[in-house]
């Protein structure tokens, strides 16, 4: 069946402290997910917090990416939404890789399709 999205919530343990509280490195993988996954970047802003985690959020113009980390759990809860041919995986896995995520929780959710059916799956991360 034909959906107008997929929408794919990940949970990154085991993740590098340092890189989870660098703003700019965020904020530049974040946007070559988006890239690697053949969407059109619209807009990009991002927030460090005191003393450490960043949010932040790439607008594309087949839906979004975000992030909310604490670098102080090793933990980044994110989240890529495409629509279209688009294949959020492909940006979930750059993301979990760049941080050096050791383990993954990842749901996607088919979008715009009538009741939502949820598939846990794990990713595989070197």
């Amino acid at each position: 069946m034909e959906t107008m999205g997929r929408h794919v919530i990940a949970e990154l343990w085991g993740c590098n402290a340092n890189k989870l509280n660098n703003r700019s490195l965020i904020e530049q993988v974040f946007v070559d997910a988006a890239l690697k996954t053949g969407a059109e970047v619209r807009e990009v802003a991002f927030h460090k917090f005191a003393p450490q985690g960043v949010s932040g959020v790439v607008i594309i113009s087949q839906s979004h990416l975000t992030i909310h980390s604490f670098p102080e759990h090793g933990y980044a809860s994110i989240d890529v939404y495409t629509c279209g041919d688009l294949d959020p995986t492909v940006a979930v896995t750059y993301i979990a890789e760049s941080f050096n995520a050791t383990s993954s929780e990842v749901i996607e959710v088919p979008r715009g399709m009538g009741p939502i059916k949820v598939e846990k799956t794990k990713l595989k991360i070197p």
